[in-house]
């Protein structure tokens, strides 16, 4: 290989853009066309790292095999950190299915990591452990260990299990060592904070405190009757019931769940769910319907009583009712949650992500930017969202969760 190409990959490696910059930037061959791409990215000149690595691939033309490939991933990769969930994921696996049959196992599993990437920011967990779990990370360089670990830990933290996530982080700061690239360590020593943030709170039995992941991994695991206003559900001993697409349900759910073991008066109810300041003949004919639902949809699990002045939760065989709600009460907060990863969304991006339409989004933006909570980049097509991160608290909670083949 050309000497002042090699040494310029050894340098990229090594995360050392400027000095790769140095090597080829009068260059314009295929291969330093995409060697400056790649330190552009670095750097975080996005639109310059993208146009070089598409002209690259030019440059290599369509029988290249690997090396089109490679910037093909590199360019996946600067998809997914400017959020653009709508490029082709097609052309990322044909890139990985190239890469593994040419034997490029690094690149390959750097592929199969952006893969599994997306799928977490699109909440399919399910297909995301599928796919990890088809790597031998033993094999894997020490970078390349690091992404793996991280993405693991990923995965952990979205199905709240703390001791796996925290163990996935420890290795992953071991790898970073080893591969001595000062951006990689400062990654895992963010991601590891979040571990000791708060992702939810209690409420119930007269409190309100906040959780760390730990705890709610094991609140969840006891006999309690959860009431988890943070994925719509009701939960007991690994039972659920989903109440997410039965909004007025859930919202009557979780007043019950705040009350016990009191009960909660027809009045309140009513106030609660109808907007009204007192319950007349027809709120109380329109709640008596939607507990009778409620009681049917809870039946598995909890009993739903009436008392001379209301309604009282009555769990089956759970030793007390709470309730596990998200760290920050907010209508917009799945919203927030994707914005607070501090990178820059576009609308589209985030209804992608969230699974719902671009115009509902775009009024949650509008509501968060009157609010002063994000904020607004370029105009058009090229707008683009953020938003300052929730300081001492992490949002991992508020994210979308869908199941495979949603």
């Amino acid at each position: 290989m050309d000497p002042a190409i090699a040494a310029a990959a050894r340098a990229l490696a090594a995360g050392d853009p400027l000095d790769a910059l140095n090597r080829i930037a009068l260059r314009d061959d295929a291969r330093a066309l995409a060697l400056r791409g790649l330190a552009m990215a670095q750097l975080g000149v996005l639109d310059r790292a993208r146009a070089l690595l598409r002209d690259a691939a030019r440059a290599f033309g369509a029988k290249a095999g690997p090396e089109a490939a490679r910037c093909t991933v590199a360019e996946a990769e600067i998809a997914l950190v400017t959020r653009d969930l709508a490029w082709p994921a097609r052309r990322l696996a044909a890139a990985r299915a190239t890469l593994e049959r040419c034997g490029d196992g690094a690149n390959a599993a750097h592929a199969r990591h952006l893969e599994v990437r997306r799928l977490l920011l699109l909440g399919r967990l399910d297909e995301a452990e599928q796919a990890i779990a088809q790597l031998d990370v033993a094999a894997l360089p020490a970078a390349s260990a690091v992404a793996h670990e991280l993405v693991v830990a990923g995965i952990a933290m979205r199905r709240l299990r703390g001791s796996a996530a925290r163990a996935a982080l420890a290795r992953a700061a071991r790898a970073a060592r080893r591969a001595g690239i000062a951006a990689l360590a400062a990654e895992v020593e963010g991601v590891s904070a979040m571990l000791d943030a708060p992702v939810a709170r209690r409420v119930g039995g007269g409190e309100d405190r906040p959780l760390r992941i730990e705890e709610v991994e094991a609140l969840l695991a006891s006999n309690a009757l959860v009431v988890d206003a943070c994925r719509h559900v009701v939960r007991h001993e690994g039972a659920e019931v989903a109440l997410a697409r039965r909004p007025v349900l859930f919202a009557l759910a979780r007043a019950l769940a705040e009350a016990w073991p009191a009960d909660v008066t027809r009045d309140a109810l009513a106030a609660r769910l109808f907007r009204a300041r007192t319950a007349d003949e027809s709120h109380r004919a329109r709640l008596r319907v939607e507990m009778g639902r409620l009681r049917a949809a809870l039946e598995p699990l909890a009993q739903v009583r009436a008392t001379p002045r209301g309604f009282v939760l009555a769990p089956r065989a759970a030793c007390e009712v709470l309730v596990l709600a998200r760290p920050v009460e907010d209508a917009h907060a799945a919203v927030l949650a994707l914005l607070a990863d501090g990178e820059s969304w576009s609308s589209s991006a985030l209804a992608l992500a969230l699974g719902t339409s671009q115009r509902s989004v775009q009024r949650a933006l509008d509501a968060l930017a009157a609010d002063g909570r994000a904020q607004a980049v370029g105009r058009g097509r090229a707008r683009r969202w953020t938003a300052p991160p929730v300081a001492g608290i992490t949002t991992s909670l508020s994210l979308p969760l869908r199941l495979a083949g949603a």
